[in-house]
Protein backbone atom coordinates (compact mmCIF):
# COMPACT_ATOMS: atom_id res chain seq x y z
CA UNK A 1 0.00 0.00 0.00
CA UNK A 2 0.89 4.01 -1.28
CA UNK A 3 2.21 5.41 2.13
CA UNK A 4 -0.21 8.30 3.05
CA UNK A 5 1.13 11.34 3.46
CA UNK A 6 -0.63 14.86 4.85
CA UNK A 7 1.07 18.32 4.87
CA UNK A 8 -0.34 21.58 6.27
CA UNK A 9 -0.03 24.28 8.98
CA UNK A 10 -0.86 23.95 12.43
CA UNK A 11 -3.48 25.14 14.67
CA UNK A 12 -2.42 24.59 18.16
CA UNK A 13 -4.97 24.43 21.27
CA UNK A 14 -4.72 23.10 24.92
CA UNK A 15 -6.22 20.47 26.82
CA UNK A 16 -9.63 19.19 27.42
CA UNK A 17 -11.24 20.66 24.21
CA UNK A 18 -14.75 19.40 24.01
CA UNK A 19 -16.65 18.45 21.70
CA UNK A 20 -19.11 21.24 22.64
CA UNK A 21 -15.73 23.56 21.61
CA UNK A 22 -15.94 21.68 18.31
CA UNK A 23 -19.22 22.23 16.77
CA UNK A 24 -21.72 24.21 19.45
CA UNK A 25 -24.77 22.48 20.22
CA UNK A 26 -26.82 24.87 18.62
CA UNK A 27 -25.70 23.91 15.20
CA UNK A 28 -26.43 19.92 15.71
CA UNK A 29 -29.81 20.54 13.83
CA UNK A 30 -27.87 19.11 11.12
CA UNK A 31 -25.78 16.54 9.73
CA UNK A 32 -24.57 18.13 6.86
CA UNK A 33 -20.71 18.57 6.55
CA UNK A 34 -20.75 22.00 4.48
CA UNK A 35 -23.20 23.34 6.89
CA UNK A 36 -20.84 21.97 9.70
CA UNK A 37 -17.81 23.25 8.66
CA UNK A 38 -18.70 26.35 9.26
CA UNK A 39 -19.25 26.56 12.72
CA UNK A 40 -16.18 24.44 13.14
CA UNK A 41 -14.20 25.45 16.45
CA UNK A 42 -16.00 28.74 16.53
CA UNK A 43 -16.78 28.69 20.67
CA UNK A 44 -12.60 28.42 21.05
CA UNK A 45 -11.04 30.11 18.58
CA UNK A 46 -13.70 32.44 16.46
CA UNK A 47 -11.02 32.73 13.67
CA UNK A 48 -10.47 29.35 12.65
CA UNK A 49 -12.86 28.76 9.51
CA UNK A 50 -11.33 31.85 8.26
CA UNK A 51 -7.49 31.14 8.93
CA UNK A 52 -8.09 26.56 8.00
CA UNK A 53 -6.19 25.95 4.87
CA UNK A 54 -6.90 22.75 3.10
CA UNK A 55 -4.88 20.04 4.09
CA UNK A 56 -3.84 21.94 7.75
CA UNK A 57 -3.72 20.03 10.85
CA UNK A 58 -4.99 20.32 14.83
CA UNK A 59 -2.20 19.80 17.57
CA UNK A 60 -3.55 19.70 20.47
CA UNK A 61 -2.59 18.55 24.51
CA UNK A 62 -5.03 15.90 26.33
CA UNK A 63 -8.27 14.17 26.02
CA UNK A 64 -9.07 16.36 22.70
CA UNK A 65 -12.89 15.09 21.61
CA UNK A 66 -13.97 15.00 25.41
CA UNK A 67 -17.93 15.72 26.04
CA UNK A 68 -20.80 14.27 24.41
CA UNK A 69 -20.21 11.33 21.50
CA UNK A 70 -21.43 12.98 19.20
CA UNK A 71 -20.04 12.63 15.74
CA UNK A 72 -20.56 15.73 14.51
CA UNK A 73 -17.49 16.80 15.87
CA UNK A 74 -15.09 15.05 13.79
CA UNK A 75 -17.46 15.69 10.40
CA UNK A 76 -16.96 19.50 11.38
CA UNK A 77 -13.41 19.36 11.52
CA UNK A 78 -12.70 16.99 8.34
CA UNK A 79 -15.50 19.21 6.23
CA UNK A 80 -13.54 22.23 7.07
CA UNK A 81 -10.44 20.81 5.59
CA UNK A 82 -8.31 19.87 7.93
CA UNK A 83 -6.22 16.37 7.20
CA UNK A 84 -5.10 15.46 10.72
CA UNK A 85 -5.38 15.86 14.36
CA UNK A 86 -2.75 14.95 16.53
CA UNK A 87 -2.65 15.26 20.26
CA UNK A 88 -0.93 14.05 23.46
CA UNK A 89 -4.26 11.63 24.04
CA UNK A 90 -7.99 11.01 22.53
CA UNK A 91 -11.25 10.68 24.19
CA UNK A 92 -12.36 7.29 23.24
CA UNK A 93 -15.45 7.76 21.49
CA UNK A 94 -14.35 11.00 19.80
CA UNK A 95 -10.91 8.34 18.70
CA UNK A 96 -13.55 5.71 17.19
CA UNK A 97 -15.67 8.65 15.31
CA UNK A 98 -12.82 9.81 13.70
CA UNK A 99 -11.78 6.73 12.47
CA UNK A 100 -15.26 6.04 11.41
CA UNK A 101 -15.36 9.33 8.96
CA UNK A 102 -11.57 8.86 7.93
CA UNK A 103 -10.18 11.56 9.87
CA UNK A 104 -6.75 10.45 10.85
CA UNK A 105 -5.35 10.84 14.72
CA UNK A 106 -2.48 10.53 16.26
CA UNK A 107 -0.82 10.54 19.57
CA UNK A 108 2.23 11.86 19.71
CA UNK A 109 3.54 13.43 23.17
CA UNK A 110 6.62 14.62 22.05
CA UNK A 111 5.30 16.01 18.68
CA UNK A 112 3.10 17.97 20.68
CA UNK A 113 5.13 19.15 22.99
CA UNK A 114 7.87 20.82 20.65
CA UNK A 115 5.49 21.59 17.16
CA UNK A 116 4.23 25.61 17.69
CA UNK A 117 1.25 27.28 16.45
CA UNK A 118 2.18 27.96 12.42
CA UNK A 119 4.46 25.16 11.95
CA UNK A 120 4.16 23.64 8.70
CA UNK A 121 3.94 19.83 9.60
CA UNK A 122 3.94 16.90 7.48
CA UNK A 123 2.88 13.17 8.76
CA UNK A 124 3.62 9.70 7.05
CA UNK A 125 0.77 7.91 8.39
CA UNK A 126 2.14 4.56 7.16
CA UNK A 127 5.32 5.09 9.10
CA UNK A 128 3.52 7.07 12.12
CA UNK A 129 6.50 9.64 11.13
CA UNK A 130 5.56 13.21 11.79
CA UNK A 131 8.03 15.69 10.30
CA UNK A 132 8.37 19.72 11.59
CA UNK A 133 9.35 21.18 8.41
CA UNK A 134 9.74 24.82 9.92
CA UNK A 135 11.91 23.61 13.08
CA UNK A 136 13.39 20.69 11.08
CA UNK A 137 12.75 17.88 13.67
CA UNK A 138 11.01 14.42 13.47
CA UNK A 139 8.66 12.82 16.32
CA UNK A 140 6.89 9.48 16.35
CA UNK A 141 3.45 7.90 16.53
CA UNK A 142 1.85 4.65 16.13
CA UNK A 143 1.71 4.12 12.50
CA UNK A 144 -1.96 3.40 11.25
CA UNK A 145 -2.46 -0.38 10.48
CA UNK A 146 -2.83 -1.03 7.11
CA UNK A 147 -7.32 -1.53 7.92
CA UNK A 148 -7.09 1.80 9.14
CA UNK A 149 -5.20 3.11 6.50
CA UNK A 150 -8.19 2.01 4.00
CA UNK A 151 -10.58 3.14 5.91
CA UNK A 152 -8.94 7.02 5.31
CA UNK A 153 -8.20 6.22 2.04
CA UNK A 154 -11.68 5.11 1.39
CA UNK A 155 -13.66 8.45 3.35
CA UNK A 156 -14.18 6.87 6.26
CA UNK A 157 -15.78 3.29 7.41
CA UNK A 158 -19.03 3.47 5.19
CA UNK A 159 -16.89 4.03 1.94
CA UNK A 160 -14.54 1.37 2.97
CA UNK A 161 -17.52 -1.08 3.67
CA UNK A 162 -18.52 -0.11 0.15
CA UNK A 163 -16.00 -1.08 -1.59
Amino acid sequence: MSDIILKGKVHKYGSNVNTDEIIPARYLNTTDPIVLAKYCMEDIDKDFVKNIKPGDIIVAENNFGCGSSREHAPISIKAVGVSAVIANSFARIFFRNSINIGLPILESEEAVKSIKNGDEIEINLNKGAIYNITQNKTYQSQPFPEFMQKIVKSGGLLGYIKK
